[in-house]
């Protein structure tokens, strides 16, 4: 008999489904404090959480019985994926539950923005009438822009297409559109799709990349009175330039449903401006879709528990049994590779391949090609990746991934490239030796050997005197200390290598931006290193 805990609120029609299924039973115990959830959750084969309960490395330091949590949700901050992989726990989520949610919230912003409705609402019932006022615009041959196409991205595409809406699209890891049968253009850049745009909306995902991206210059760029909708995430919007773009008339109005404080602030000077429409993080917030996600919850994790299925996986969960102490080590290796190289790849991908090199590895290039895709792509989606759900990903973005195998390559060891293609053109080398530590022996034609872990900071500079000394100095002077350093040199550019003991403040990365000969610093977080000891 499996045991299943529902530790937060779900709605009923999770509950009914987990009540047909024979030999399943469920408790439902809402608001446990975190020391009882650690003491039982070991009772349970299953776990079903949504935003509320804490899922930490303490709950899961006695897993038990524990095989799966489903978060009935997308986001999963609330739970240690690590810690849950290291504990051998598949945690999934319901990505897709939502997306016609958050996709009707943005057309129904974009409708609310166009026609004044939520300001002729209030005024016509303060007593007044006032039909002039509020003269509006129809949405029929007008240009929607989309900044990101991916699940709620192509939602909107579809209903706003209904609406007689010409659509353009930028997605830098969208090369083509599968789901829309080409009634939606792809732009090449973000400023095409600014100039293009009467109506601008917002569906990316938040990083380091997007934070801001939306920003005073590209207002400035807008044509004048367009309007910006934005229900994703707070912050890919530069608020306060949106402010003074809306003061200045650049930008007619905009509707919002998430803010980069939230809640924001009551003195908000955003939420001010009568040209500004907006709901408090409402996106999701339907019947239809808090049963969805109940529903695809539940669905989830009776698939894995009882069919050994896995969808919407959030990690990973061990590595296969068949893999030998080396070949575990190269899957590491794929994966960092994958993520250092991502760093390189902000301007897009459109090809991904994987290349073995040696006979002993030609059999494992299928599995190091998932691996490394993961890493490289995670980071530019907002659903989670990893090798489970890495290839869907990729074909539902038009992104080729490929692995090849070369049992016969000439070489004393068995090796592995990475290469993408898109807005650039980036590969990366690696090896395992016989410590099974994993070495990049090169980067865009940098030869090098490095163990990558950790912070890894790589500086593309002009090839002259005094770079490293600067780079050197500049560091230790603000106390980040250097593991390791690889350099290297190629024609009249030089790249640089570093393993930090821990991320660089941001006063040191604004001084190196800022020196001699420095042409760009690009980061990357890998995992410690495991697989051995330091060289």
């Amino acid at each position: 008999m499996l045991r299943i805990l529902v530790a937060d609120k779900l709605a009923e029609e999770g509950l009914e489904r987990l009540r047909r299924v024979d030999n399943v039973t469920f408790d439902v115990r809402i608001g446990l404090p975190p020391n009882e959830l650690a003491a039982c959750i070991g009772k349970y084969d299953g776990l079903i959480v949504r935003s509320g309960v804490k899922v930490t490395a303490d709950v899961l330091a006695q897993p038990g019985r524990l095989q799966a949590i489903a978060r009935a949700g997308v986001g999963v901050d609330n739970v240690d994926l690590a810690a849950a992989t290291r504990a051998g726990v598949l945690v999934m989520n319901t990505p897709d539950a939502n997306t016609i949610s958050t996709a009707e919230h943005t057309i129904a912003m974009i409708l609310a923005l166009a026609r004044h409705i939520p300001a002729a609402c209030a005024e016509l019932k303060s007593g007044q009438w006032n039909r002039a006022k509020f003269e509006g615009s129809q949405l029929a041959g007008k240009t929607l822009g989309l900044v990101g196409l991916g699940r709620v991205g192509r939602a909107v595409a579809a209903r706003a297409l209904a609406l007689e809406m010409s659509v353009i699209a930028y997605d830098p890891f969208v090369q083509a559109d599968p789901s829309l049968e080409g009634r939606v253009r792809i732009a090449k850049s973000l400023d095409v799709l600014l100039d293009a745009a009467d109506y601008l909306s917002v569906h990316a995902v938040l990083t380091d990349a997007t934070r801001g991206m939306i920003g005073a210059a590209e207002f400035a760029r807008m044509k004048p009175g367009v309007r910006i909708i934005n229900c994703a995430r707070g912050g890919i919007i530069d608020e306060a330039a949106l402010v003074e773009a809306i003061r200045a008339g650049r930008v007619a109005g905009a509707a919002l449903d998430v803010f980069a404080s939230e809640p924001p602030p009551e003195d908000s000077a955003l939420l001010a401006l009568p040209q500004v429409v907006c709901t408090p993080h409402l996106g999701a917030s339907t019947i239809e879709a808090q049963a969805a996600v109940a529903v695809e919850a539940v669905d989830a994790l009776l698939d894995f528990l009882l069919r050994e299925q896995i969808r919407g996986a959030c990690n990973v969960v061990g590595l296969p049994r068949w893999l030998s102490p080396p070949d575990r080590a190269y899957i590491d290796l794929a994966s960092r590779m994958g993520a250092l190289l991502a760093s390189l790849c902000d301007q897009g991908i459109r090809e991904v391949t994987l290349t073995t090199h040696g006979s002993s590895l030609a059999v494992l290039a299928p599995a190091l090609a998932r691996f490394a895709s993961a890493a490289l792509l995670a980071p530019y989606c907002n659903e989670r990746l990893n090798v489970i759900n890495v290839e869907e990903f990729a074909r539902s973005r038009g992104i080729v991934l490929r692995h090849v195998g070369e049992p016969n390559a000439p070489g004393p060891t068995d090796r592995v490239s990475l290469a993408v293609e898109g807005g650039e053109q980036h590969t990366i080398h690696g090896t395992v030796f016989a410590d099974l530590l994993p070495r990049i022996l090169s980067i865009d034609d940098y030869p090098m050997n490095l163990v990558p872990a950790g912070t890894m900071l790589l500086i593309f500079n002009d090839d002259r005197p005094g770079v490293i000394g600067f780079v050197g100095t500049t560091l230790g002077n603000l106390g980040v200390n250097i593991a390791d350093m690889a350099l290297s040199r190629h024609a009249d550019r030089a790249l640089m290598v570093l393993r930090l003991d821990a991320p660089p403040p941001r006063e040191a990365v604004q001084a190196l931006q800022s020196g001699p000969s420095i042409l760009s610093l690009r980061f990357a977080a890998l995992p410690p290193n495991v697989s051995g000891a330091e060289p």
